[in-house]
């Protein structure tokens, strides 16, 4: 069969996730791969392009991994007719810009999240592609997940019955900076520069909740900077003025609700970095990154409150691990296939600028809610 090529512009490369998910284990595993397959068997091949501004690090990466096409002047990588596809994987605060400059180039844009800083520039990001005729994607990662594959499975399966709740736990201790270097760069702790956990993960949660569990209808939210200071990346301190953990209550379509606590400042005591434990009357589930156990009706213990007695049973020991069935790619790699697929056949990929919108919106009202004290309706 034929393999066909496809220019893409990547705009972001020297960041962590630039590099790292969308480079290396997407881009690039899917051309050590042949390319991505398509319906009738043929395949697209990608041609990766890297921009950013720091000339050293892209001639640096192109050169580690055989790459000969690098560029510090996005406009010259725009008007490249062989490049049809523009990807952002730049600073939330820079991205709008750009993608307005790929969208007036006729390029169909694939980005990382939020698309832009604020529910009116990604509605004007997503009707200007509308009016443009480009095809747009945002990414939607954590649906991907092994573990949340596993719980859609069950959910699709009708396991819970009727769900009645869903919490989640997210987070971990980032480093101040001073006694060890901090896993995050500090923009992240700067809400001038775009940062925030709110920003960062409720966008996360939005997708995730609508797509397994039903739309967000309303929130009650409290976000708080635990951690005043830090040590940067120069080792210069700076004020944190960003929002490092935040506390929720999702009111879901159907009843359901949900309660998600994301924290850069909680010291991990759980299976997984991420883990949403969903009760139905049926059954309930707790699902990670990777696993997800579940305890039916039928195989639920009987515990009894007793505080006088120690507790000599294992409660984790009383769930039933749901098996793989199947091989769990990189959930970044799954989408980048999708998205390709779309952009070259029209094939579903339902995860738009609309979609980003909605995660923006969640992010802002939960915002408004901590700052109001009060519940906020969608």
């Amino acid at each position: 069969m034929t393999t066909r090529k496809l220019g893409v512009v990547m705009n972001g490369v020297t960041g962590r996730m630039g590099y790292r998910q969308h480079l290396v284990r997407s881009v690039l595993a899917i051309r050590e791969a042949g390319g991505v397959e398509l319906s009738d068997g043929s395949r697209v091949q990608l041609e990766p392009v890297l921009v950013g501004r720091n000339a050293d690090k892209l001639e640096e990466i192109a050169k580690r991994h055989g790459l000969t096409r690098w560029t510090t002047d996005l406009d010259a990588a725009l008007g490249d007719d062989d490049l049809p596809l523009y990807f952002d994987a730049q600073l939330t605060a820079v991205r709008e810009k750009s993608i307005v400059r790929a969208i007036d180039a006729g390029k169909h844009i694939y980005t990382e999240k939020p698309v832009a800083e604020s529910v009116e520039g990604a509605l004007a990001l997503a009707r200007h592609a509308e009016a443009a005729g480009v095809k747009n994607g945002v990414i939607h990662d954590k649906l991907y997940l092994p573990g949340l594959l596993k719980l859609k499975r069950l959910i699709d399966s009708g396991f819970f019955g009727q769900i009645l709740s869903v919490r989640g736990e997210f987070g971990y201790w980032v480093f101040e900076g001073d006694w060890q270097a901090a896993q995050r760069p500090s923009w992240n702790y700067r809400a001038e520069d775009g940062g925030g956990i709110v920003v960062d993960m409720f966008c996360h949660w939005n997708y995730v909740l609508e797509n397994l569990f039903g739309a967000v209808n309303a929130v009650t939210a409290k976000a708080v900077t635990h951690v005043p200071e830090r040590v940067d990346e120069k080792g210069e301190r700076y004020a944190a003025t960003a929002d490092d953990s935040a506390y929720a209550i999702f009111e879901l379509e159907g009843g359901i609700i949900a309660q998600l606590n994301s924290s850069w400042c909680v010291r991990v005591h759980r299976d997984e970095l991420v883990e949403f434990q969903v009760d139905g009357t049926k059954g309930s589930a707790v699902a990670g990154l990777h696993k997800c156990v579940i305890q039916p009706r039928e195989a639920t213990p009987k515990p009894v409150w007793n505080p006088d007695l120690a507790e000599t049973r294992s409660y984790r020991a009383q769930w039933q691990e749901v098996p793989d069935n199947e091989d769990f790619g990189n959930g970044f790699r799954a989408q980048w296939e999708q998205f390709i697929r779309h952009v070259v056949e029209d094939a579903p990929h339902p995860y738009d600028f609309m979609a980003g919108v909605r995660g923006i919106r969640l992010a802002e009202a939960g915002l408004q809610s901590s700052r109001e004290n009060r519940r906020i309706s969608l």
